[in-house]
């Protein structure tokens, strides 16, 4: 039986692990946290949202860009600071502009075909995380955004997905909590929501009971090809405190390290241009009747805003958005976070926004916006990784896939 290191337990390491240990192999997964989820998969938007799937190779989100250069509470936001793995990024990301429709409709059929698995996979490991099958709604405040997402969603039904046009008045029949004018919106009956932390902590027990092994509090100091094996060298937080050094044999690899990917990559001999693109969420507690009852239950995106909502079951309302172009930094700014808590304000009145939990993250993305689910140079090396915005989204699928190839 064949041993793979999965390296990464947020969402796609932990579907790839549980995949792989479906199909019967030894698993270890690698992480530097000490427990699953802990990063990107911690607190995202919550959305699985085939509807989402645009990717943002285009001429317009490169002028908004440019025009949102200097504005600090801009919903995409690029730091101008000098850095070679910055603009080569921006530059093959510019490149791929003329990939814009097939990785659209791509992404979509990725997307209905990951759900499948993601709801497959709840029911057969008993996995509680706050799911809500209620649809998704794109609200738009003005004619010109409406009808540029009129040509988008011709991109996605060409993938398959049933995403219908609704007038004003429809938005607020589907979600009588929402607030404020609108030309009109979009509807995607068959997206959902739920807590991507719950479901990648739930999914890790699931893979435990199937004999997966996880290494926390782990990080990569080495890895490199030992005859036919791996060796792995790390380092280990033991229990006093102390870290130790310690060396590992595998069959194989699967990286799904997120943002640290890129230096994974290179040990291994390989190039995958992943650059850390950040968002930002809060949650809000929803610690009172008026505040529950005022809260939406559908899942929404605001596309002017680039602000999408889930409702966390009955206690919790969580609002993401912005994409921030800034290098490997997390660090929360009280001016990226208040458009987010006035977005609430302004729709939901009656939400007391006392308690606000900020958080943010690292989105994987490649240049394409595509993730990279192929074999690497050296036998035995896989990749299941660089998902940007839809991880949550697309990794059921892409874990099958890899799996797929490995097992092949």
């Amino acid at each position: 039986m064949s041993h793979y290191a999965v390296i990464g337990a947020g969402i796609t390491g932990v579907t790839t692990a549980h995949a792989l240990a479906e199909r019967g192999f030894q698993v270890t997964v690698i992480d530097r946290h000490r427990y699953a989820a802990m990063e990107t998969s911690f607190a995202n938007g919550g959305q699985l949202s085939a509807s989402n799937a645009e990717v943002w190779n285009s001429a317009a989100t490169v002028l908004k860009g440019i025009r949102w250069m200097f504005t600090r509470d801009a919903p995409l936001l690029m730091n101008p600071s000098p850095g070679w793995h910055k603009y080569s990024w921006m530059a093959e990301f510019v490149g791929q502009i003329r990939n814009y429709r097939a990785n659209t409709i791509e992404t979509t059929r990725l997307a209905i075909e990951s759900r499948r698995h993601l709801f497959d996979i709840a029911e057969r490991e008993s996995i509680d995380f706050d799911l809500e099958r209620r649809g998704i709604l794109h609200v738009y405040h003005d004619k010109p955004g409406f009808e540029a997402a009129a040509r988008v969603n011709a991109l996605l039904a060409q993938g398959g997905l049933d995403r219908r046009a609704v007038t004003a008045a429809e938005i607020r029949s589907i979600e009588p909590a929402l607030r404020g004018e609108f030309h009109g919106g979009f509807f995607t009956p068959s997206d959902s929501t739920g807590d991507i932390h719950k479901f990648t902590r739930g999914l890790a027990r699931a893979c435990e009971r199937r004999g997966v092994a996880f290494m926390h509090d782990t990080t990569i100091e080495s890895v490199g090809r030992v005859g036919t094996r791996f060796d792995v060298s790390v380092k280990r937080a033991a229990g006093d405190g102390d870290v130790e050094t310690e060396r590992h044999r595998f069959d194989g690899i699967v990286v799904c390290a997120g943002v640290a990917s890129r230096n994974i990559a290179a040990m291994l001999g390989d190039r995958v241009n992943i650059y850390p693109v950040k968002g930002y969420s809060i949650t809000v507690g929803l610690d009172d009747e008026a505040s529950q009852q005022a809260a939406p239950w559908v899942s929404l995106l605001d596309d002017s805003a680039k602000i999408v909502t889930s409702r966390l079951g009955a206690n919790r309302f969580r609002v993401a958005g912005t994409a921030e172009i800034n290098g490997f930094n997390r660090d929360i700014r009280a001016d990226r976070i208040a458009p987010l808590v006035d977005w609430t304000r302004r729709h939901f009145s009656g939400i007391d926004t006392s308690k606000v939990i900020p958080w943010s993250g690292l989105r994987p993305m490649m240049p394409g916006m595509m993730p990279k689910v192929s074999k690497g140079r050296q036998a035995g090396v896989y990749y299941n990784t660089g998902h940007g915005h839809l991880g949550w989204t697309l990794s059921a699928a892409t874990a099958q896939l890899v799996v797929g190839a490995i097992a092949a």
